[in-house]
């Protein structure tokens, strides 16, 4: 992990760096400051993704069930959503949503019942054991996902999160999601 820096103009030159520099030389003219910013993000998501997924086999868990058992959790009492709502708290489609349900559901973790406002609805909501096994889970995940930021202060933190949030808001906009 880098040493933590609080002082944002000290940095250290990486391979996103020789890229940029090489495509100048090579190609000038060509814009190359995304560069800097959009391969970073690649690479430090290939980097958490690679990290998270090490430490949810640790714990035993798979990222789908992770993500439907705590869009569940974070629900409130009683725990419990329609799938639509799933699909579209979790960013996946209605298909990939009856397939979680249908495997955290055969692994007693949530059950599906019949919506008393419309009796073709259907609602999903964590059983006990689903309860138990997310409460089991997040803290250990969240503590060690803490610790990949350490490099970053309390401010770097916070300025990093906003910029990310205009960026994500932008591309989704784009994206016409």
């Amino acid at each position: 992990m880098p040493d933590r820096t609080d002082d944002p103009d000290e940095t250290q030159s990486d391979g996103a760096d020789a890229i940029a520099d090489a495509w100048s030389r090579e190609r000038p003219g060509t814009p190359v400051s995304s560069i800097g910013v959009i391969t970073r993000i690649w690479w430090i998501g290939k980097l958490l993704d690679e990290q998270r997924r090490a430490t949810l086999n640790r714990v035993g868990m798979d990222a789908a069930t992770l993500d439907l058992l705590s869009t569940l959790r974070r629900a409130g009492p009683p725990y419990r959503l329609a799938p639509g709502e799933l699909a579209r708290r979790t960013l996946v489609s209605a298909g990939a949503i009856s397939q979680r349900v249908a495997r955290a559901e055969r692994d007693g973790l949530v059950r599906r019942l019949r919506s008393r406002d419309d009796g073709r609805g259907v609602l999903v909501e964590l059983t006990d054991e689903g309860h138990a096994e997310i409460e089991r889970t997040v803290d250990d995940l969240l503590t060690y996902e803490e610790s990949l930021l350490s490099a970053l202060t309390a401010d770097q933190r916070d300025q990093l999160a906003g910029l990310l949030r205009i960026l994500l808001g932008d591309l989704t906009r784009l994206a016409g999601s």
